[in-house]
């Protein structure tokens, strides 16, 4: 038989059961409301739409593209950082457009960690943070996060007690499944160990524009130093809801965006010209379009936490991203989150994402994603309160 050593690596896909689950019930008829993938719902804004259209009329922009972006949207991306956090990016050597985050990252730790290399990442975490450095070959410690938990203390325990000495620290907030916000202090004190240990960062930045509740999210490159030390990636799937468009930017430190540029062209040309061309739209052009996403996420924010709680079920409000973190009340904690999470499909006809699925750490957790209505929302809060009674 075959072997594929660095695919033997990777432990079955939890998601892929409650997923198989899903589609199950809904052949039977069943109206499953899926709270599950954060698979954004809402419709990218009409002149982002309107320009694809317009570049893609134009034959010149059907060939071969730049690999790591054309011109413009890299001077657009570097005009957003300057006109958002006040941080001063070039964009000919600080700046790479990336095919989704996922993409981008996985290939920038491709070319960053080798075997027997050591990266820290959070757990639980979304699941391309441990993993990519899991398909270039090295090792991962794990971080705990979550409510009540300090983060940085946990960092670095987790650094002083490894050998080898960990290369790679990847975070992301706002966090993806625990919601968990930092404020910049939190970056400086990164920063400040990662230029005492020599240690690489890369910070995740997908949630920048899902705040709530007054809240803002610090870009970890406003940090003193941060540059010397790390890169940033953003994305547009949530600020522009533009997830099957996958356009992701990777930005900050010159060696490591240009480590990235290099792997990229050998490995691709760039995604469609027209998509690119439409990005530098939607990042120059009125930015109401991503607080009217960010309102309405709010407020079916708002819904599912009344929901939950009139149901008996105390869930903590996030003050970022598209999701609920939800602790499984105690009666049920014995099923674990896989269990759990067949249990409410079942029996509420709601689908959520497990915990266990984000990794150690998280089987006592659902995930909730706010990507229906608020109808939706609260005929899923509704099932949930029948089966708790």
């Amino acid at each position: 038989m075959f072997e594929f050593n660095r695919i033997k690596r990777l432990p079955p896909y939890v998601f892929a059961e409650v997923n198989a689950l899903k589609m199950e019930y809904r052949k039977q008829g069943e109206d499953i409301i899926d709270l599950g993938m954060g698979n954004p719902d809402l419709c990218t804004p009409q002149h982002i739409i309107d320009k694809l259209h317009e570049a893609s009329n134009n034959p010149k922009n059907h060939r071969y593209s730049a690999s790591k972006g054309i011109t413009q949207l890299r001077v657009a991306m570097s005009e957003w950082y300057q006109r958002r956090f006040d941080v001063s990016v070039d964009p000919e050597s600080q700046v790479v457009v990336t095919i989704g985050v996922k993409e981008g990252m996985s290939h920038l730790v491709f070319a960053m960690i080798g075997p027997g290399d050591v990266a820290l990442t959070p757990t639980p975490a979304y699941p391309i943070h441990p993993y990519s450095v899991i398909i270039a070959g090295g090792e991962v410690r794990s971080i705990p996060i979550g409510p009540g938990i300090d983060f940085f203390h946990e960092m670095e325990k987790a650094y002083k007690t490894t050998w080898p000495r960990p290369k790679l620290l990847i975070i992301n907030f706002p966090h993806n499944p625990t919601t968990e916000v930092v404020g910049l202090d939190f970056f400086q004190k990164v920063v400040d160990f990662a230029k005492e240990n020599k240690l690489m960062v890369i910070h995740d930045l997908a949630y920048a524009d899902l705040v709530y509740d007054d809240y803002k999210a610090p870009s970890f490159l406003q940090a003193k130093g941060a540059m010397d030390v790390g890169v940033e990636f953003f994305s547009m799937t949530k600020s522009y809801s533009m997830a099957g468009w996958r356009v992701g930017y990777c930005v900050g430190n010159k060696e490591i965006v240009g480590a990235l540029i290099k792997i990229k062209s050998y490995l691709d040309y760039g995604m469609f010209q027209p998509i690119q061309i439409a990005s530098i739209v939607a990042l120059r052009g009125d930015q109401q379009c991503v607080k009217n996403m960010a309102m309405i996420h709010q407020k079916r924010r708002d819904v599912l936490i009344e929901g939950l709680n009139r149901a008996g079920w105390a869930v903590p409000s996030p003050k970022a991203t598209m999701f609920v973190w939800a602790e499984i009340p105690d009666q049920y904690k014995n099923l674990g989150s896989l269990g759990f999470s067949k249990l409410i499909m079942k029996e509420a006809s709601v689908a959520v994402s497990p915990g266990i699925g984000f990794g150690e750490g998280g089987d006592h957790y659902v995930r909730f994603a706010l990507v229906e209505n608020e109808h939706r929302i609260r005929q899923a809060t509704k099932g949930i309160k029948k089966l708790f009674k």
